[in-house]
């Protein structure tokens, strides 16, 4: 078991996947490209200041359960986004998704009501 002072280290955003592909020669993995509201601002070289969004790396194994990975653009899920990167058959993965299956094959994604936006937090 874990403490409730380790468990509140965990970080679960809500993030919206932009894109997805499967991982070349893997049977498993999918490489997402995922939205949590993260910006960084930028200068240019006259000086001006502006935002750019973050967008973030998770590599899933989840291939088989999205036979065409489109599918999952544009969906909202719930992601652990405080894991240290990873490297996954030579792609960094910079957090994890969080789905649930069973033995019996059943697959679910944890996706929030979709009045919740990206980079909220779970409380």
């Amino acid at each position: 078991m874990i403490t409730y002072e380790d468990f509140k280290k965990i970080e679960v955003r809500v993030g919206k996947i932009l894109s997805a592909e499967k991982i070349p020669d893997t049977d498993k993995l999918l490489k997402l490209s995922v939205d949590f509201a993260e910006t960084k601002e930028v200068i240019n070289e006259a000086g001006e200041k502006s935002v750019t969004p973050i967008l973030r790396q998770i590599v899933s194994g989840i291939s088989a359960y999205f036979p065409d990975p489109a599918v999952l653009v544009g969906k909202t899920c719930m992601f652990v986004t405080n894991l240290e990167p990873r490297m996954i058959r030579g792609f960094e993965s910079n957090g994890m998704l969080f789905a649930i299956s069973d033995d019996k094959g059943n697959f679910s994604l944890l996706e929030p009501n979709q009045s919740i936006g990206p980079g909220t937090r779970a409380a």
